[in-house]
């Protein structure tokens, strides 16, 4: 990881350049590392991997575009764990989940593959989970710094989509935390066969999703209810996604899914990072703007 990083700190004045708060500097990296590796899969297998998710979501993609989309989740990956251009690469990765965003939106009502395809679960995972990464993504193009002289006009239009981050992240969990109880049989499948009373995992994990969710939408919560989220979902890549994945090597679907809840995770740790802090009971109202990372 590069050292710290003077950041655009969301509500100070302009032209100050204060150190990223840790969660800011981890999420970074945690997100540029999952591009990278999921680039590198990419590459390798030829074919879309779970991070930036395939376009359609009944006809395969071509070759050509898993390859372009490929060398460009490993060149931005790169370029944001290196903290330079980070808002530009930001900003590309975010672009391409919100196109793949606006191509999943007609499937979600007319699919020549699924049936009711408003009321399946798992067509409002894949459309929420690419929502929440651009607003990870959004969060990185607004609040990091460029080292330029001169931002791109698209990088500062796209940042300006930073404050929707930590909602988009929100909706997410909220969704995946009410799923853990419509489709608690499959969910259970997950939860690693060692552990007792994996029907209990199941629903506790789901309520954990909703609280987390919920709680980054209240300023008194947020930070604490987002960083509980990253530190949870980092600890599902330990303990479920990378044993999956070593369980069957063969399957990338598995190690994929190692680097997208890593991706998550992080997202989760840069709402934690430019979350206001609640003031506590009887501080001075007079201290203008915004006290995060005071």
């Amino acid at each position: 990881m590069t050292g710290p990083m003077a950041w655009t700190q969301p509500g100070a004045p302009a032209g100050s350049s204060p150190v990223a708060p840790v969660e800011v500097s981890l999420g970074r990296w945690f997100f540029g590392v999952a591009a990278t590796a999921s680039g590198v899969l990419q590459l390798v297998l030829a074919d879309f991997v779970r991070l930036v998710p395939q376009p359609t979501v009944w006809a395969p993609a071509p070759p050509a575009l898993a390859y372009l989309v490929g060398v460009v989740l490993l060149g931005t990956g790169l370029a944001i764990v290196a903290g330079r251009v980070a808002r530009t690469a930001a900003t590309v990765i975010g672009v391409m989940l919100l196109v793949v965003v606006l191509l999943y939106l007609p499937p979600m009502v007319v699919n020549p593959v699924v049936d009711r395809p408003f009321l399946r679960g798992f067509m409002w995972t894949n459309l929420l989970k690419a929502l929440a990464l651009a607003g990870g993504a959004a969060m990185l193009a607004g609040w990091l710094p460029d080292h330029r002289p001169t931002v791109p006009a698209p990088v500062r239009a796209f940042g300006r989509l930073a404050p929707l981050g930590a909602a988009f992240v929100a909706l997410f969990l909220v969704v995946c935390g009410l799923q853990h109880f419509v489709y608690s049989p499959f969910v259970t499948t997950l939860v690693p066969s060692w552990m007792p009373g994996r029907s209990f995992w199941t629903y506790l994990t789901g309520v954990a999703l909703i609280a987390g969710g919920a709680g980054m939408l209240f300023r008194r919560t947020a930070r604490l209810a987002a960083t509980l989220s990253a530190v949870m979902i980092f600890l599902w890549v330990l303990m479920l996604h990378i044993p999956r994945a070593l369980a069957g090597p063969r399957h990338a679907h598995e190690t994929a899914g190692v680097f997208e809840a890593l991706a998550m995770s992080g997202v989760a740790l840069l709402v934690a990072g430019t979350a206001p802090r609640a003031r506590s009971f009887g501080t001075s109202s007079s201290r203008g703007g915004s006290d995060i990372g005071s």
